[in-house]
């Protein structure tokens, strides 16, 4: 990369223009492990947990993040999303979360599902620290993304 894309001439960062670039469809999926422990999972899979149902409540979260991305990142463009979902892979001690996120537009999708992945993840913390402070939200990353001038990304060993 020979020119840092954020950043002007004297060094201050800035917004891309990406007002000439054309509109494609873009879709990026990105995840976070929520390692709880195996006390706290088994509560989860009993359905015994303080707040309720901890995954619809995360699944919300994610969904309203990503749609407030630009609000929470200052460099990136508002995006019109097509869709974001987020899905939950329980296991034995920890909890699995992977978003993805859609749109037609001139720039990435990324930050998007990142967004979302983190906040629910964030969120299952929430609803589960009653149980647990030792929760460890981790592993946080892009797997994959589609669309764009860079074309397709697979993150390895995904």
């Amino acid at each position: 990369m020979s020119q840092l894309s954020h950043l002007d001439d004297e060094g201050r960062a800035r917004m891309v223009d990406v007002g000439n670039k054309s509109e494609t469809q873009r879709r990026a999926v990105a995840q976070g492990v929520l390692v709880t422990g195996p006390e706290v999972m088994d509560a989860v899979k009993r359905g015994r947990t303080p707040k309720g149902n901890v995954f619809e409540v995360a699944r919300l979260a994610g969904i309203m993040a990503a749609k407030r991305t630009a609000e929470l990142i200052p460099l990136c463009h508002t995006l019109q999303l097509d869709h974001v979902s987020l899905d939950f892979e329980p296991a034995d001690d920890r909890i699995r979360i992977v978003a993805t996120a859609a749109t037609r537009a001139a720039t990435g999708v990324e930050m998007e599902a990142l967004t979302a992945a983190a906040v629910a993840g964030l969120t299952l913390y929430d609803m589960l620290k009653a149980l647990s402070h030792a929760m460890v939200l981790e592993d946080v990353r892009l797997v994959e993304k589609s669309g764009g001038r860079s074309g397709d990304y697979h993150a390895p060993g995904s």
